[in-house]
Parts: structure tokens; C-alpha cells; sequence
């Protein structure tokens, strides 16, 4: 959702409101830091008028007085900037980590389809370096957008008071600085906003790549990923480059504005100086504020560009924000205890797609207890029914009961924590082995974690890692061989207190004896668990108490392995396919 850059700066004051206080402190020693940096052309000037260039002799106590007063000034005022500058870091600092705590908790919120539809890439590139541009602005470009306004209006007060004639002059090339400012911003934003897009766009392509070598390499296509890449890079490059070359054309633009402003000045200055209505030691005053005065307006120019880079960036975390969570449980949801595991599933219809289904009023019954496989060719549907069954998604039609009542009628947490899942795709993260086996289990005993394994039969592979369980998996268990790696996910459903066991393709990327090896494991895990199997080696189901056997999204055939061998129909030919 495209946000205006007010209504963006406005949602940004409410991460700022909780440090108000340290901020009011802070803009406090912001105002005497730039009061005194303000008085230092004053105290020039008074040092040039005490040489007395007319009177033809040197005043040396006032010259000295006015030299100590620059001194003392110029002291306190960098102290008082350090101790400002260290204040906006923390505050930048604390807001980051506020900006990142929500971005990221907002994701976890998030439906799953969100995640079907956006990279990945695109993602970490909100929450590490939008929120770092957001953070830079905060700490760094803040201060000086505070001290430049408080250098301009007090540059204003003083060249009035120095030289209201004088002043009229200077004032003349100010609306066209402001000007030139003001059209350049409406320019400048909306290619800063494509610069973080297309950056958040390479991130995505990078991450799945480096994902995916092996698939790379196995393939021969790095010359063609090689083109790819260079063709976002291309387009982030030019991005950037747009972007970077109208923020820095600004600076030469007002400067050249502002040396014509002084050639003016210096011109009438002098003019007035001869006439004798001003000391040349005002003049000077006049000079050196006029340029503290035009200097914020420059630098303006400078730090639009990354003004401009962090309103884009906060605009991209504010639409993560803005992105609707998934929809809250009703009023009567309740979280189960226990489940028996009933499931019946009423005249389903589904599609990711309109005008795609892929699901066509789909109906079956899966008592409590059993061993329910699903079968069926590519695309028939079958992981569909885990996403609906998980909540992952809602199926336009139809109804899924569980225990008699519809899904909706149980909490998402509590209805997700009373399964257990194992994806063909495992699910290891970086920590040790028994973390991983314990995951989504918190209290485990390192007793109940080798149970688990050995039910698994992974309990001798652990053993001989060179630290045991203990041994740290990075990079989704790089180093291990993906049978392996689906074994440990198995033992982690072995050791959850869940009620309904899912196993998706559980079993297919491992060896025929540790697949007999596991289908024995089920048996015993089976007991007391309705145990819902998805598979397309149809060995895994043999066993299974009834099988189903999907086409085109709907039950083709049911029943027992025998039954539909007898039968001679869709399972009987994939069977003889397989075997």
C-alpha cells in the first residue's frame, strides 16, 4: 500500500513517542549548542571592529576578549554536540530494534499464502536494511536536518539585526534555493522508492540461488543464472544510479544559487561599507551568516537523497506492517487438550487460483486412530489437504470437521500443537542436534530426546557425530545427508505429545532397509494417533488401515491395499508402475 511521505513520517512518530522525554532533552542541548555556534560570527565581527582598521590602532583587550569568547563557545558547543549525537544514536539505535521487533512479529502473523506470493529476499532486505536506512536517518541525517533549522532561523534573526538593507538582498536568491529544493524532492522520491524495490528484488534472486547450487551445478545453468543475475543486478545498478545522480545534481544547483547570493552581498556590502553605514567588522558578521544561513540549504540538497532513500524504506516496512495477519480465532475458539482424531471432510472445494481448483467437492471420512494414506498422481491435491488441514488456508467450500466440530471451532495455536509434521522438505535449524529433535517440545529430557531417535533410527548415526547430540547443525543441517536430515525430523514427531501425526512424503529420501526399519517405528507410533500419510512410493502404505486414492482433486478410490489391487483400477496401474 502506497503511503504518502507525511502519513509515513507521522506512523514513524509513533515508534519516536516513547523516547519524547530523551528527545526534548536532547533538542534541548541541540538549541544552546547552535546558540552558541551562532555566536561566533558576532564575536568575529567585534574582533574586527577592535583592530579599528579606521581609527588606525588595535583595541587588544577587546580583540583578546572577543578571541576567548569564540574559544569558550566553540568548547561548550562540541560538547554539547558529542553528548546530543551520542543521545540520537542510542534513540536510532532503540527505534531499529523497535521497527525490527514488529516487522518481524508482523511475519509471524502473517497468513502463509503471503509467504507463497513474496520472496523471501525481499523480505530480509526490509527488516536488515530498510530498518538500517531508517536507523541512519535517525541517528545521523536527524541531527543535522535539527541543526539546520535552528542554523537558518537564527541566521535569519541576526541578518535582520546586523543589516535589514542588506538583508533585502541576501533574501532574493532564498525562494529560488527553496524552489529548486522542493521540485527536486517530488522528483527525487519515487526513485528512491524503486531503488530499495529493486535491491529488495536482487536480494530475493541472490538468496534462492545460493539456496539452490547443487540444483545449479547438477544442471549446468550457472552461465544462464549468471545472465540472470546480471540482468537485476542491471536493473538495481540503474536504479541506484537514477536515483543518486538527481540527488547529487541538487547540490551544484543550490550552490551555484548561494555563490550568487554572496557575489551580491559582497557587491552591496561594500557599497555600504564606503558609505560608511556599516563597520566593515558587521560586514564581515554579515558575510559569515549568510553563509551559516545558506549553508543548511545546501546541505539540505546533500541530505536529500538519503531523506529521500529512508521515507522509501520506512514506506516498504510500513507496508510489511500494513499487511492484514492472519484472521483472528473466534470468540468461542478453544484450545484442545486432547484430540481423538476424528476427521471428516464435507464436500471440499479449493483453489489457489481463481478459475484453477484444486480441490473439487472433495469428501471423505478418517476415524479416530487409523492409518489413513492418500495417493494419487502429481497435482491430484494431496499436500493441499495438510495446508487445509494445518489452516495454512480456508477452502472456498465445504467443511472440515475434526472430533465432530469444524476446524474454526479450536484455537490455530492449540489446533497446530496437537500435530505432528514430516515434510519431504525437513525443517532443521541452527543449534544442536537434541534442539532439533526437540523443537516445538520445550522441557525434553535428554533421555526422552534418545528415545525418540532410536524409534527413529537415528540414535546410532547421533552417536557417532563427533559431539553427539550436542554436535551444532548450521545451514539447515549441511554436512548430513538428506535421509538423515529427514530421520532427525522424524524423530522429532516421535517425541511430540501430538494427537495427529502428518507424514508428507516422510520416507522418500531414504534407503529401502531404513524405510522398513521406519514403517515398523509407525506401527508402534500409530498407536493411539490418528496418522494421516501422504506418498507417492506406494510401499510406505501398504499397511496403511484405508488408502485413498485421488484424481483430478476428488476421491477416486478407497480402501485397503488388497482391496484396490483387486479392484484393477487407478492404484492398481500406479502400483504396477512402481513395481
Amino acid at each position: 500500500m502506497k503511503q504518502s511521505r507525511r502519513h509515513t513520517l507521522l506512523r514513524l512518530w509513533r515508534f519516536l513517542r516513547p523516547h519524547g522525554l530523551s528527545l526534548l532533552l536532547t533538542a534541548l542541548l541541540l538549541v544552546l549548542a547552535n546558540l552558541l555556534t551562532l555566536a561566533l560570527p558576532l564575536f568575529s565581527g567585534w574582533a574586527v571592529d577592535a583592530i579599528g582598521l579606521k581609527a588606525g590602532h588595535v583595541d587588544f583587550s577587546g580583540v583578546l576578549r572577543s578571541c576567548g569568547g569564540m574559544a569558550a563557545c566553540c568548547l561548550l558547543a562540541a560538547a554539547l554536540n558529542y553528548l546530543v549525537s551520542s543521545r540520537l544514536i542510542q534513540i536510532g539505535q532503540a527505534v531499529s530494534y523497535d521497527l525490527r521487533k514488529a516487522a518481524f512479529q508482523r511475519m509471524t502473523e502473517l497468513p502463509v499464502q503471503y509467504f507463497d506470493t513474496h520472496p523471501s529476499g525481499d523480505l530480509i532486505s526490509r527488516i536488515c536494511y530498510d530498518v538500517d536506512t531508517v536507523n541512519t536517518s535517525l541517528s545521523t541525517d536527524l541531527l543535522q536536518i535539527c541543526t539546520s533549522v535552528l542554523t537558518v532561523a537564527g541566521s535569519f534573526v541576526m541578518l535582520l539585526w546586523l543589516s535589514p538593507t542588506l538583508s533585502v538582498v541576501f533574501f532574493v536568491t532564498v525562494p529560488l534555493s527553496i524552489l529548486l529544493t522542493s521540485v527536486q524532492m517530488k522528483r527525487m522520491h519515487p526513485l528512491f522508492r524503486r531503488r530499495s524495490r529493486e535491491l529488495g528484488a536482487l536480494n530475493g534472486f541472490a538468496e534462492e540461488r545460493i539456496g539452490r547450487q547443487r540444483a545449479i551445478r547438477t544442471y549446468g545453468v550457472e552461465a544462464a543464472d549468471q545472465r540472470q543475475f546480471e540482468a537485476r543486478n542491471d536493473q538495481a545498478s540503474q536504479a541506484y544510479y537514477e536515483a543518486d545522480c538527481a540527488s547529487a545534481a541538487l547540490g551544484p544547483s543550490v550552490n551555484f544559487i548561494n555563490n550568487l547570493s554572496l557575489a551580491a552581498i559582497s557587491v552591496f556590502g561594500a557599497m555600504l561599507y564606503l558609505g560608511g553605514s556599516l563597520s566593515f567588522g558587521t560586514l564581515s558578521s554579515f558575510v559569515l551568516y549568510s553563509r551559516k544561513f545558506s549553508g543548511p540549504i545546501r546541505e539540505a540538497a546533500d541530505l536529500l537523497g538519503d531523506l529521500q532513500a529512508s521515507v522509501a524504506a520506512a514506506e516498504r516496512i510500513l507496508d510489511l506492517l500494513d499487511e492484514p495477519p492472519e484472521p483472528a480465532d473466534g470468540p468461542e475458539a478453544r484450545e484442545p487438550a486432547h484430540l481423538r482424531g476424528d476427521l471428516s471432510f464435507r464436500h471440499i472445494s479449493f483453489q489457489y487460483i481463481p478459475g484453477q481448483p484444486v480441490l473439487r467437492d472433495f469428501c471423505t471420512e478418517i476415524p479416530a486412530g487409523k492409518m489413513v494414506a492418500v495417493v494419487g498422481p502429481t497435482g491430484s491435491g494431496k499436500t493441499t489437504l495438510v495446508s487445509l488441514l494445518l489452516r495454512f488456508y480456508t477452502p472456498q467450500e465445504g467443511s472440515i470437521l475434526l472430533d465432530g466440530l469444524p476446524l474454526s471451532a479450536y484455537t490455530r495455536d492449540g489446533l497446530r500443537r496437537r500435530m505432528a509434521m514430516v515434510l519431504q522438505d525437513t525443517w532443521l535449524f541452527g543449534g544442536t542436534v537434541a534442539e532439533n529433535i526437540a523443537y516445538g517440545t520445550p522441557g525434553a529430557t535428554r533421555e526422552q530426546i534418545a528415545e525418540a531417535a532410536k524409534a527413529a533410527c537415528i540414535h546410532r548415526f547421533i552417536c557417532s557425530l563427533p559431539e553427539g547430540y550436542d554436535t551444532v547443525l548450521t545451514d539447515e543441517g549441511a554436512g548430513i545427508s538428506k535421509g538423515q536430515r529427514q530421520l532427525l525430523a522424524i524423530a522429532r514427531c516421535f517425541l511430540s505429545q501430538a494427537d495427529l501425526v502428518i507424514l508428507d512424503e516422510a520416507t522418500s529420501d531414504v534407503d529401502t532397509e531404513t524405510e522398513e526399519q521406519i514403517r515398523a517405528a509407525l506401527e508402534r507410533l500409530r498407536q493411539g494417533r490418528t496418522c494421516f500419510v501422504i506418498a507417492h512410493r506406494l510401499a510406505t502404505v501398504r499397511n496403511a488401515d484405508q488408502i485413498l486414492v485421488m484424481s483430478d482433486g476428488r476421491v477416486a478410490e478407497a480402501g485397503t491395499h488388497q482391496e484396490l489391487l483387486a479392484a484393477g483400477g487407478l492404484y492398481a496401474r500406479l502400483y504396477q508402475a512402481q513395481f
